[in-house]
Formats: structure tokens, C-alpha cells, sequence
């Protein structure tokens, strides 16, 4: 497993990790036996990142892992652990970076997952109430007590990314960032190598677009993020299967799993971009893992941007609700 740093001066740590939203049954149902078989594979490939936020099924991912720690004696000790807050889920205040609710937020994280502080905190969305270099002071003071060894940002403008080091190092931004999003190319990408803070991306095989099975126009009427997603209403959604359809044919021509490149592409990005796919299924998982292990030429990188062009997308990547919170920079 090809290892990077969180952030400047921060731990190693496996240069790619695994997204616990799934665990939540964000996309489908997913059991505790399903998210610890998920999380031991993890371990056993020398996956040491973990990736969650307090939102996810409202606690339920957190509590999910706590458990998974608790019964692995020494587990804890091999992670890097992150999660989030911010992101309320209550649509009468959708954004808090209050400091007294980020603190109470971080203090509940902690007591589910069973450990006394985490390695990461996150904003997970940013609230424009608050000056950015309020809410960094805010992170650096959960820092000074012991709470998180490190802060980052979650779906901020490059912008807001230098605004916020200059009051704390920032050692990781998380934002979505793929074959099939490439805007953080425009900027974030750049900002975040010249700071030393790590490029997070989420979604990296473009909600399943980029894998061998994509969502079918059952689930996506099924799933609560899809069904009113742009890239996954009609007619977007046919015409993103039949253009991905190319890169599955390329990825078997390969040789190679469909979530295999996506992945090893996004690694190529560089050394300070750490992919964090989510899955509840092993199977998958060792799809997305063989991505760790393959080198892309520049002629494999060539022929898939001639089936993936930059923009190659049908439909914007969130819908005009899904659009509040995160900054638009370009």
C-alpha cells in the first residue's frame, strides 16, 4: 500500500482510504456484519485511513466503527480516524460552525467512537455566519485541548483554504474529485500541494458511474441522493451510462476492474491526493483496492482522457438543493 502524510507534518498514512458513509445506508441498507467485514479487509490490505462524519445516519457510521475498534483490541492504534460536523441535517439551521456546537459535536463523536480524541476534525460544511478564520481559531482551540490532532475543510474554495491556514494549518481538505469531477483541478488541487495539505476526494469513482456496475434506474429511484441528482435523471443518466460504457470496455481491455483505474487515476493526481471510496460490499472493495497497485502509463492516462474528457459529464453534479453549502470557485 503506497503511503502519503495528512497534512504538512502529520502521520503516515495509507494513500487511500475508506468513506463510511455506506455504513449509514446512504446507498442501500448495509448490517454491522457488512461494515466490519468492509473495515477488516481494510486493515488486512494496510488500509489506515477511516473516514466518517457525525451526520452519517446520524451517528450510526461512528458507532458502527466505535464497535468495530472496541472488539479489535489494538486496531485503534493502526488508524487514522476522521470525521466531521457542521453539516446539521436540521433544515431550519442546515450550516453551524458555532463553537460551542462544534465542540459538543466533537465531544459526542469521540464518545462513540470509543477513543479519546480523533486524528482529523473536519468542517464539514462551512458557515458563512462565521469568518473562516473564526472557525480555524475554533479548530485550533479543539486542537490546544486534546481533542483532534489535526483540522481540515470540507468542499471549500481555494480561497477559503489560504483564508483559513493563515489562522491554522489546515491539513486536509475533503472534496469531491474524480474522473467525472474534475474541478478541483482548478485551483483546489494546486492550493492544496503549495500549502501541504492533503487532497481528500470523496466520490472518487463518480457515485458508481465509473465502476463495472453502475446504480441501475431502479436504485437510483430508490436512493435518496440519486433520485433527484442531474447526472442521474433521464435523459443525463442514459447518456453518462452510454459514455461511461467506453471506459468499462477500456478498463477490461486493461485487464482491469472499472473502479481499479478510476482509483489509480485519482492516486495519479498526486502524491498529496488520498481517494476514500465508500462500499459496504467486499467484493467491490477489492475492486477499488486493486487501484492501489496499478501504475498508469501516460498512454493509459491519454487513451482515458479521450473517452473521459474534462466536462464529459451530462447534468451539474448536485441539484439546486444539494448545491447549499459547498462554494462554488470557477
Amino acid at each position: 500500500m503506497k503511503m502519503t502524510r495528512l497534512g504538512a507534518n502529520g502521520p503516515a498514512v495509507s494513500q487511500f482510504g475508506i468513506g463510511a458513509m455506506s455504513f449509514s445506508g446512504t446507498y442501500g441498507d448495509a448490517s454491522i456484519e457488512q461494515s466490519h467485514a468492509v473495515l477488516d479487509l481494510c486493515r488486512e490490505a494496510g488500509v489506515t485511513h477511516i473516514d466518517t462524519a457525525n451526520l452519517y445516519g446520524k451517528g450510526r457510521s461512528e458507532e458502527i466503527i466505535g464497535q468495530w475498534l472496541a472488539d479489535r483490541p489494538g486496531a485503534a492504534d493502526e488508524i487514522v480516524l476522521a470525521t466531521k460536523a457542521g453539516n446539521t441535517g436540521d433544515p431550519e439551521r442546515r450550516f453551524n460552525n458555532d463553537p460551542d456546537y462544534l465542540e459538543t459535536c466533537i465531544d459526542d463523536s469521540l464518545r462513540r467512537l470509543g477513543v479519546d480524541c480523533v486524528d482529523l476534525f473536519y468542517i464539514h460544511r462551512y458557515d458563512p455566519t462565521h469568518r473562516i478564520e473564526d472557525v480555524a481559531g475554533t479548530l485550533r482551540r479543539l486542537v490546544d485541548k486534546g481533542k483532534a490532532k489535526a483540522v481540515g475543510l470540507s468542499e471549500i474554495a481555494p480561497s477559503t483554504l489560504r483564508r483559513a491556514h493563515s489562522e491554522c494549518p489546515i491539513a486536509a481538505v475533503q472534496s469531491e474529485y474524480s474522473l467525472a469531477t474534475r474541478a478541483p483541478e482548478l485551483g483546489l488541487v494546486q492550493s492544496c500541494a503549495e500549502l501541504g495539505a492533503t487532497l481528500v476526494a470523496f466520490s472518487p469513482v463518480g457515485r458508481s458511474f465509473l465502476t463495472d456496475a453502475p446504480f441501475t434506474p431502479e436504485q437510483v429511484a430508490t436512493y435518496t441522493f440519486t433520485k433527484s441528482n442531474p447526472r442521474f435523471t433521464e435523459p443525463n443518466y442514459s447518456t453518462n451510462i452510454a459514455i461511461t460504457d467506453r471506459f468499462r470496455a477500456l478498463a477490461a481491455d486493461m485487464g482491469e476492474p472499472a473502479a481499479a483505474v478510476a482509483i489509480a487515476w485519482v492516486i495519479s493526481r498526486g502524491d498529496h491526493v488520498l481517494p476514500i471510496p465508500g462500499t459496504k460490499n467486499v467484493d467491490h472493495l477489492r475492486e477499488l483496492l486493486r487501484g492501489t497497485e496499478l501504475q498508469l502509463s501516460q498512454d493509459d492516462v491519454a487513451r482515458i482522457d479521450a473517452i473521459l474528457p474534462v466536462g464529459w459529464a451530462h447534468g451539474d453534479r448536485y441539484s439546486y438543493a444539494q448545491w447549499a453549502g459547498p462554494e462554488r470557485y470557477c
